[in-house]
């Protein structure tokens, strides 16, 4: 489903270079379930932006479900993001102003998906991760692990292929964030492609397939 060759990521800080991913070689099989672990300012977050297609590399090559997205104008990364690639994020990201419900409508609307089946289908999602009795609050009407299973939904609205997760239990408690895994690992068991970076060994060895990185490297996984 993915392979990376040779991947090679630069920023500039001001006068300095910094090598956030070198020489990255991985492959992930559809349907594999992959904790990425290392101290902070390894790459885990850089790797994962690259996975995303939110990031392009410098050096080094990207195929995703056969595509080499090196070859891809931005346009069409952006629609291979929004159909195939679900993201979840630490601080949820999730719009005040708008329910759980239209939270989770949105990438439907984005979609062009008519009123009444984004309604419908957001509403059986929300259901099937215990959120129907708070489809109509709003985010600051609702627990951290509630939130996250919103954006959880969000993020698998459009049923991608791939769900990246960068700390999904990194604002939660202890009960909450095995609620969130529980959730992340049922839709792993239905198919879905699961990458978790995460400090929390705990977490972290959850997975199946666990890649360590450190100084940009991939050091065993």
């Amino acid at each position: 489903m993915i392979r990376l060759e040779g991947i090679e990521r630069l920023f500039q800080v001001g006068d300095e270079q910094v090598h956030a991913l070198r020489g990255v070689d991985l492959t992930l099989e559809a349907g594999e379930y992959v904790s990425l672990m290392g101290p902070s300012g390894s790459g885990k977050s850089t790797l994962l932006n690259v996975l995303g297609l939110l990031d392009r590399p410098n050096a080094g090559r990207y195929w995703f479900e056969g595509i080499d997205t090196a070859e891809l104008a931005e346009e069409r990364r952006a629609d291979l993001r929004r159909d195939r690639i679900g993201f979840v994020f630490q601080s949820f990201h999730l719009i005040g102003r708008l329910t759980a419900r239209e939270n989770v409508e949105l990438p439907l609307m984005l979609a062009g998906i008519a009123p009444a089946e984004r309604h419908a289908r957001a509403s059986k999602v929300l259901d099937a991760l215990g959120l129907e009795d708070r489809a109509d609050h709003r985010p600051d009407q609702l627990s951290g692990g509630q939130r996250q299973r919103v954006a959880i939904a969000r993020a698998t609205i459009l049923e991608p292929a791939l769900l990246l997760a960068d700390e999904p239990t990194g604002n939660l408690d202890k009960h909450s964030s095995a609620d969130v895994m529980r959730v992340l690992e049922e839709l792993n068991q239905s198919g879905l492609t699961l990458v978790v970076v995460t400090h929390d060994p705990e977490v972290g060895e959850r997975a199946r397939r666990r890649i360590h990185m450190e100084d940009g490297a991939i050091v065993s996984g």
